[in-house]
């Protein structure tokens, strides 16, 4: 039983690996298109003023945000691909068309029992608990929807996809019968979640009193519940109410009434005020984005194994940047809630810890932008208004605590960060083998047990990833004749460690079962 729930754990694993691993290119984009339209780049290097520059930077990042938003969608596409055991494109596409359904289906219950939000002319839909999703107004569940959505059209699909039917039934057969049976469960799936969703986001803006309510201890438990909370999409629901309600206070500014963190902050920033007042520490949420996740990053690329660390400094520091610079966290996030949940849970704790300690040490600084709005607007508001300095030291400090815990949590339980997902055992001269892609193979599929008792064939980084019907009829001796840097057998389970070149070895046992 253990086996069967690691074994399931590890596939969905691999399968949340898909979807993201384009990220980190998207991650590198976003930060040209991020600091060709920054303000003070901008007034710097007067160039950048130039319309098509300025055209050019919007359609960059404005793009890239298109697949941030839309990560739900992804997942929704990417998780069956991954999860598919044969026809993986046939799999993604049913995924998408699921994801459409289960859309309209949601924003069908809403529009029948009235229950369309108005969205607000400043905040659109933000704190309503609803969303825009591809143009389709729908109960709000961020990712989890997509994830949740893509592992049942993953499992459905193979469990339905070899399904065959005889006379004029034949035609509903294989992957048409598939996607029968996601229609119904994408229907079902959206009216489900339009009755349980809601009463988690109820849930959650309950909290908002005790948050406001119990001072410092407030203010950890308000951070950490909005990092917590990002996988889910519900830490709209925590932010949301201080920045722009009155639980986030109210300023009364001659006949004129302020509420709501943000506009408090705004409204501050021209007054002749000594310092900013409390409500500024609900904008801190920004905090840990400018400084924690430098350090979350120096830790994955510190931990990964030696032969993979230039391509997780490649895959990382882009991402870091992005956190960094456009406050755009969910690519590193979701590089290790699910991997390693333990970590994500310590994360929250030290963000919401270091919102606190701004409140303990009296900084009132604008933590609430990327980097440079922030050193830019609290340099110009003054130290005595913001004491800013003590800002950046709180900021040092967070970089150096995120580095050291993630380093030893991350080695202490062996989690699969990136870089982290074989042993490490590969050297120089491993890495080096040479397989010959025509006679070789021969022996990986023989040893195997042969093409019959062959279910998939998949690949991480190194290793060659293989589910067999039979684990009696492995024969390391014949798998060992092609050149490999040890076997790893988890039940019907077989790895193959090979090293970096391991996606050429997976295509070529592919095309050898194909023609075989």
């Amino acid at each position: 039983m253990k086996e069967k729930i690691l074994g399931g754990l590890e596939t969905f694993a691999k399968a949340m690996v898909q979807p993201l691993m384009y990220l980190s290119s998207a991650g590198i984009l976003m930060v040209i298109g991020v600091l060709l339209t920054n303000d003070m780049l901008v007034g710097l290097l007067p160039f950048l003023k130039w319309e098509p520059i300025q055209i050019f930077g919007n359609l960059i990042y404005n793009c890239v945000m298109a697949i941030i938003n839309n990560l739900s969608v992804i997942f929704a596409i990417g998780i069956p691909a991954a999860l598919a055991k044969k026809e993986k494109h046939k799999a993604a596409l049913i995924g998408f068309m699921s994801y459409f359904i289960y859309l309209t289906a949601s924003n069908t219950m809403l529009t029948s029992l009235d229950q369309l939000a108005q969205g607000s002319e400043m905040l659109g839909l933000i704190g309503t608990g609803q969303a825009t999703i591809l143009g389709i107004q729908v109960v709000d569940t961020s990712v989890f929807g997509g994830i949740i959505l893509g592992c049942i059209t993953g499992y459905v699909f193979n469990r339905t996809s070899q399904k065959t039917f005889k006379g004029a039934l034949q035609i509903y057969s294989g992957a048409n019968f598939s996607f029968i049976c996601m229609f119904f469960m994408s229907i079902l799936f959206g009216v489900v979640m339009n009755f349980v969703w809601p009463l988690a986001q109820q849930g959650i803006a309950s909290l908002a009193n005790v948050i406001k309510n119990t001072g410092t201890f407030g203010l950890f438990l308000y951070g950490f519940l909005e990092r917590i909370l990002v996988p889910t999409g519900l830490h709209h629901l925590i932010y949301t109410p201080f920045q722009f309600s009155d639980l986030g206070g109210v300023l009364q500014v001659g006949s004129q009434t302020v509420a709501g963190a943000y506009a408090i902050v705004m409204t501050e920033m021209n007054l002749p005020v000594e310092r900013f007042s409390d409500s500024i520490y609900y904008m801190a949420t920004g905090f840990t984005k400018m400084f924690g996740y430098i350090g979350i990053g120096a830790a994955f690329i510190h931990t990964a194994y030696k032969h993979n660390k230039k391509k997780v400094k490649a895959a990382i520091i882009p991402l870091i940047v992005t956190a960094a610079l456009a406050s755009v966290t969910e690519p590193l996030d979701f590089m290790f809630v699910f991997c390693a949940p333990l970590l994500f849970v310590v994360h929250a704790a030290i963000s919401g810890l270091f919102i606190a300690l701004l409140k303990i040490f009296d900084v009132t600084a604008f933590c609430g932008g990327n980097l440079l709005v922030s050193i830019i607007m609290n340099t110009t508001v003054g130290v005595e208004k913001t004491h800013w300095p003590v800002m950046m030291i709180l900021g040092i400090v967070q970089i150096i605590v995120y580095f050291v815990v993630f380093s030893f949590l991350i080695k202490k339980f062996n989690y699969k960060t990136p870089g982290r997902e074989d042993d490490g055992t590969i050297t120089d001269k491993e890495k080096a083998q040479k397989i010959n892609l025509d006679k070789d193979i021969e022996n990986i599929v023989n040893g195997l047990g042969g093409k019959e008792n062959i279910n998939t064939v998949e690949n991480c980084i190194t290793r060659l990833r293989v589910n067999v019907k039979d684990e009696s009829k492995i024969n390391e001796d014949v798998i060992n004749l092609t050149p490999n840097s040890g076997i790893v057998k988890k039940g019907k389970d077989i790895q193959i460690i090979f090293g970096l070149h391991v996606p050429d070895v997976r295509r070529a046992v592919e095309d050898y079962l194909e023609v075989c």
